[in-house]
């Protein structure tokens, strides 16, 4: 049944005085008899998190939230490594996680910047200067803590961005639109890509994946000790070291978070100007996105012409692995501030190019530099005959091929909805080799990889999804608590420190995509994407209250559809429903299931009940935000019409003020237009 702002739910069982404010709400009424399996599994889940994360803490950490380690940093990396053992932490409390993991997230942000500090990696709180590649995966930490407490991380956010939007800062190039060094951050003397002369390089990652500039060395000359090696010398410094290189388009998120905290229009600006240069500079390469710049702004003036072979670009190390998601983390952040999804276009012509060089083969007998990363996530698939994509080009052509990774695909159609971008993905489905609907126990670095199975359950060809992805997150926390027990008193060693994220027992994919109705974050440094969120209105605060579950089993904008249920047997719940990661979208009516028959109980000596009567009501909405009462065991099943990304994206909670609920600022007028203009192209177009 549908209740007004002035209704008073019988009982007092509503929210709190002060609680959240909607411009409409309805109230659960269709009882639970037999609690759905996903349902009890999921709010299992919570509960293992729950005693998971603190066990890490105890055995991992300091008092300040340092991580326990007493060794020495000897080369540039290493940041990301500290920073993303809790990246998914505060991501844990916005889904309905702990009170105390919110402040435990803040003080191991704290307690590991100062420990970097000390070990001389950070200036200002900030990396000196390394890779996007890797400082996107170091910030993923900030940005859930700002989604989270905006109010408490916004200025460190905003000084951060400014290293970027500033061009006294020494990062960017206003005149020619590039980010001047691919090892960038707080420290505008670090320079080239080492502090030596030569690249700190490891044997393996010449196994793994060649030598970078592999044309400066004559086919037919001997070959140099490495230290004297020109591929790792000053041919490397003097080429790659210097310019731009795609995966720079990450630092774009940075930017967009700075943005969704202030609204500026210079931190939009900077935006549309850096991630409108790389546009270009696709179009004018063929629509492939170029992965170098020189401090020139032309594209291949330190690489004798070739589009390839700059930092982190399509030839070394990792290819599409880094260009493709720092490309659809800025795509994204363009589309977002603008409401033009023409950005998008430089990521779909590289990915769909990629495609079309595809083969059909065995992963056992694919060329892929990523082994580890497949062998876990295929398992026995390994030897099964699938698509693979090559993920880089050198001199030689395209080679390094992979089987398909989802997260730019469905980062797109998740984005747009557009029949061309969930097109791509069925004739990715349908040229794969195995059956999307399994769903494997492992965990990935990125805690991502399930999103075939994800889209085989939205498109409703597998409904025991939700049980499976939740028994096998289970698997993996009940693994990772071993592995804890194994590690914990280990002196780590500087080559050792990727131990910590490999023993983070929190896991958040599957709890993302169930009740988020969202895939996991890119990992480079995208910002979170998902259809709807959840407040606690009693707790006035972020996530799912406690005893509730949430299962959204359709993100289609015209039907998104949410099951929400309350598993207390005598505990009112109230859950605010958001349209979108940041209250972006609109959900302009919902239809409910209610049960206003209670004949179902039957007479005082029956000794059963009766099917309950299940009907359907329709209520208008108009509002970013939907208020639902649940009264004990009580289900409730959502329908909601939406239209999307149609007002501004914030970090605000709908418990501030009262304007701040159910009203969002709408997109500027011209911003509106084009965006309804784009649309309209593109139903016309597919």
């Amino acid at each position: 049944m549908p209740f007004g702002s002035a209704d008073r739910p019988a009982d007092g069982d509503t929210a709190s005085p002060g609680g959240p404010v909607s411009s409409a709400g309805v109230r659960a009424s269709v009882p639970l008899l037999e609690p759905p399996g996903w349902a009890l599994a999921q709010r299992a889940l919570f509960d293992l998190l729950d005693h998971a994360w603190r066990r890490f803490e105890r055995n991992f950490t300091g008092p300040d939230g340092r991580l326990n380690y007493d060794g020495r940093l000897t080369t540039r990396d290493g940041v990301d490594d500290f920073y993303e053992t809790f990246f998914n932490w505060p991501q844990l409390y916005l889904l309905g996680g702990a009170d105390e993991l919110l402040p435990a997230a803040e003080r191991h942000w704290e307690g590991v910047t100062r420990q970097l500090t000390e070990l001389g990696m950070l200036k200002d709180e900030f990396e000196r200067g390394y890779d996007w590649f890797h400082q996107g995966e170091s910030l993923l930490l900030l940005y859930f803590l700002c989604m989270a407490a905006p109010e408490r991380w916004s200025q460190r956010a905003l000084r951060f961005a400014e290293l970027y939007v500033d061009p006294a800062k020494g990062n960017y190039d206003p005149d020619h639109h590039v980010i001047k060094r691919p090892h960038n951050g707080s420290d505008p003397e670090r320079r080239g890509l080492s502090d030596s002369d030569v690249y700190p390089w490891l044997p393996k990652e010449a196994e793994l994946y060649g030598f970078p500039l592999d044309w400066a060395l004559r086919a037919d000359a001997p070959l140099p000790p490495l230290s004297e090696d020109p591929r790792l010398g000053g041919e490397m410094r003097d080429r790659m070291g210097r310019g731009d290189t795609a995966v720079n388009l990450a630092a774009a998120g940075l930017v967009l978070n700075a943005w969704i905290l202030s609204g500026e229009a210079r931190h939009r600006d900077w935006i549309v100007e850096y991630v409108g240069a790389w546009r270009g500079r696709a179009t004018a390469n063929g629509d492939l996105l170029p992965d170098n710049v020189g401090p020139d702004g032309v594209v291949g003036s330190l690489l004798e012409g070739r589009w390839y072979g700059g930092h982190y670009g399509w030839s070394w190390p990792h290819g599409w692995h880094s260009v493709g998601h720092a490309a659809c983390v800025a795509a994204l952040a363009a589309a977002t501030v603008t409401g033009d999804d023409g950005y998008l276009t430089m990521v779909r012509t590289s990915l769909d190019t990629l495609i079309g060089h595809g083969k059909v083969m065995a992963f056992a007998d694919a060329d892929s530099s990523l082994p580890s990363k497949w062998l876990a996530q295929l398992g026995p698939g390994i030897h099964t005959p699938t698509l693979h994509i090559p993920f880089r080009h050198n001199d030689s052509g395209w080679f390094d091929h992979n089987p398909v990774t989802p997260a730019v695909p469905v980062a797109l159609w998740h984005h747009t909805a557009a029949p061309a971008d969930r097109a791509r993905l069925e004739r990715l489905r349908a040229a794969s080799g195995f059956d999307w609907r399994h769903v494997r126990a492992f965990r990935a670095k990125e805690e991502s990889g399930h999103e075939e199975a994800w889209f085989a359950f939205l498109a409703g060809d597998d409904p025991d999804y939700p049980e499976r992805i939740l028994a096998a997150a289970q698997a993996q926390v009940r693994h990772r608590l071993v592995r804890m027990d194994r590690y914990r008193d280990r002196d780590v060693a500087e080559e050792d420190i990727h131990m910590w994220q490999q023993s983070n027992p929190v896991v958040t994919e599957a709890l993302v995509q169930l009740t988020w109705g969202g895939p996991q974050v890119l990992y480079n440094g995208g910002l979170q994407q998902a259809r709807v969120r959840y407040h606690d209105g009693e707790a006035r605060r972020a996530g799912l209250p406690h005893e509730v579950a949430a299962l959204v089993t359709s993100i289609d904008p015209e039907a998104t559809v949410v099951e929400l249920v309350n598993l207390s047997a005598d505990r009112t719940r109230t859950v605010v429903v958001q349209a979108g990661a940041f209250a972006e979208h609109t959900i302009t009516s919902v239809r409910h299931t209610a049960c206003e028959d209670d004949s179902w109980v039957g007479d005082m000596y029956d000794y059963g009940h009766q099917e309950p009567t299940v009907t359907e009501a329709d209520v208008p909405v108009d509002s970013n935000l939907l208020t639902v009462v649940l009264p004990a065991s009580t289900r409730i099943r959502l329908t909601l019409k939406m239209r999307l990304r149609t007002r501004t994206p914030s970090y605000r909670t709908p418990f501030a003020t009262e304007a701040a609920v159910g009203s969002g600022t709408g997109l500027p007028d011209e911003q509106h237009e084009q965006h309804e203009q784009h649309e309209q192209h593109e139903q016309h177009e597919h």
